[in-house]
């Protein structure tokens, strides 16, 4: 899979990103790439220091002639959002990801990427390991477990850093600087499984709904995405109108922070039902595909006969559950006034799992105001302990307030300008960056985000844009001299 990025510039870059693709690196499995950049600092003699969480931090001096400027942090996190297709056979915990070269794109085979936050963890490692890049005093900080829970950057101490002054390289858009962001929580909910034996003279059937584009649940919430959760719903609300059903168990989704792109239920019906059943599906198929031509043309719905089963859901259960999940809200709640165009509150129904006696669903909702997203979050759980749910609501993180007129914007505007011949977009994005929390934690912190094209975070869909990497590269280099 090196060739795919053997002749890539920058070269150093796209070394260290083929490196950090042969480790395993889900969310919480971060201590071997931990290990690879503290050997980096220890071959480079540099200080360095993990804290009990695992954050950690390097730090390299100025350049000479650099040595009294400012200290700079440039920080990353060295998680990735772990997704695969469903017919695509990889261990996580073990098989490196298969790099590919698509035209202008680097792609995976298959599977979530890692360009997020990979690349920009990479160029943190370039810098580190190339002595004659030319830049002031800086503080790299690598964290962890940001895409499941932002425990790292939650469980920095107030002494880890030293610098006033951040770039965060997390975000997925060439020529725009992020200086806000959105805060979120979590709102789990859980029942006891109840069932009764399926009844006589009924087959099971499996139903399986794909071919969704997915994406994150921040970043692509607006694109009215289809989410196979809230269409497999839909699916078996209209279907109890036509045939009487029972529910064995409903799956879907994986990830908090991901639209699911896939879920499947299985089901029995009267034997004679059968007919109906398959000709159902077909309809309903016709409907997604027509009502998501635009955004997920290659949506499906697929029918089989599969192995008895022996329990069903308690049909009070079944009833409560089908009606919570279509119910439940999915998508933009509200749009900003404060920043026309951005999405300001949303929610997501992120994961339904019955298993081990239990039914679990996650949601997950975001908004740049902290009272819309508490508000949010209890409606859903009104609805749930409706449906007879018990509710447990996360700790939220907060939101980056923008500062327009942060010093280091107004540095990185300028050099952009310079460089490009055009000015860049200033942005608040609708996502969880860890700059909320360093800005709760270090507060007067001076904090920019920005990094390369990068499309389909947290879906097999990812992908970096080649020219884009090198160009963010670039810049950032030209800006570590002008601080």
């Amino acid at each position: 899979m090196f060739s795919a990025i053997q002749d890539l510039e920058p070269k150093l870059v796209w070394h260290h990103f083929h490196a950090i693709s042969q480790i395993p690196r889900c969310s919480g499995n971060e201590q071997a790439l931990g290990e690879y950049i503290l050997q980096l600092a220890e071959r480079r003699d540099l200080p360095s220091q993990r804290d009990p969480i695992g954050n950690i931090l390097v730090t390299c001096p100025g350049s000479q002639g650099m040595e009294a400027r400012p200290m700079v942090i440039l920080q990353g996190h060295t998680d990735m959002v772990c997704e695969k297709n469903s017919d695509t056979e990889h261990d996580f915990s073990r098989d490196p990801i298969g790099l590919l070269k698509d035209g202008e794109w680097i792609t995976a085979n298959g599977t979530t990427l890692g360009a997020d936050n990979g690349i920009g963890v990479c160029f943190a490692l370039a810098l580190l390991d190339d002595p004659t890049i030319p830049h002031p005093p800086m503080e790299l900080l690598f964290t962890v477990d940001e895409e499941t829970a932002l425990t790292g950057a939650t469980g920095l101490s107030s002494g880890f850093l030293k610098g006033r002054r951040l770039i965060n390289l997390d975000s997925e858009e060439e020529g725009v600087f992020y200086i806000g962001c959105a805060g979120g929580r979590d709102t789990v909910l859980r029942k006891k499984i109840d069932t009764r034996p399926s009844p006589p003279g009924h087959k099971a059937f499996r139903i399986k709904l794909g071919g969704l584009r997915g994406g994150h649940s921040g970043m692509n919430i607006d694109q009215d995405l289809g989410n196979a959760i809230s269409l497999l719903s839909r699916l078996l609300f209209r279907l109890k109108d036509r045939t009487s059903f029972c529910l064995s168990s409903i799956n879907g989704g994986n990830k908090h922070n991901a639209i699911p792109r896939e879920a499947q239920a299985v089901i029995t019906v009267e034997e004679n039902d059968a007919p109906l059943l398959s000709s159902f599906i077909t309809d309903m198929e016709k409907v997604f595909r027509t009502e998501y031509r635009y955004t997920d043309k290659d949506i499906f719905l697929d029918l089989e006969e599969t192995e008895d089963v022996e329990k069903v859901l308690d049909p009070s259960l079944q009833k409560a559950l089908i009606h919570f999940l279509y119910s439940v809200p999915h998508g933009v709640i509200a749009m900003s006034h404060a920043a026309p165009g951005v999405v300001e509150t949303s929610t997501n129904m992120a994961v339904v799992k019955t298993a081990n006696g239990l039914i679990e669903l996650i949601t997950s909702q975001r908004s740049s105001i902290a009272s819309s997203s508490e508000d949010i979050s209890d409606r859903i759980r009104a609805l749930g302990e409706l449906a007879g749910f018990e509710v447990e609501q996360h700790d939220s993180y907060p939101a980056w307030a923008p500062n327009p007129d942060s010093p280091l914007l107004g540095l990185a505007r300028t050099t952009y300008e310079k460089m490009t011949g055009h000015e860049a977009e200033v942005k608040v994005v609708h996502a969880g960056l860890e700059c909320g929390i360093f800005g709760e934690k270090f507060p007067g912190l001076d904090m920019i985000s920005f990094g390369p094209t990068i499309q389909g975070a947290h879906s097999p869909d990812e992908k970096a844009n080649i020219k884009s990497v090198e160009n963010t590269w670039r810049f950032l280099l030209e800006l570590l001299k002008r601080i």
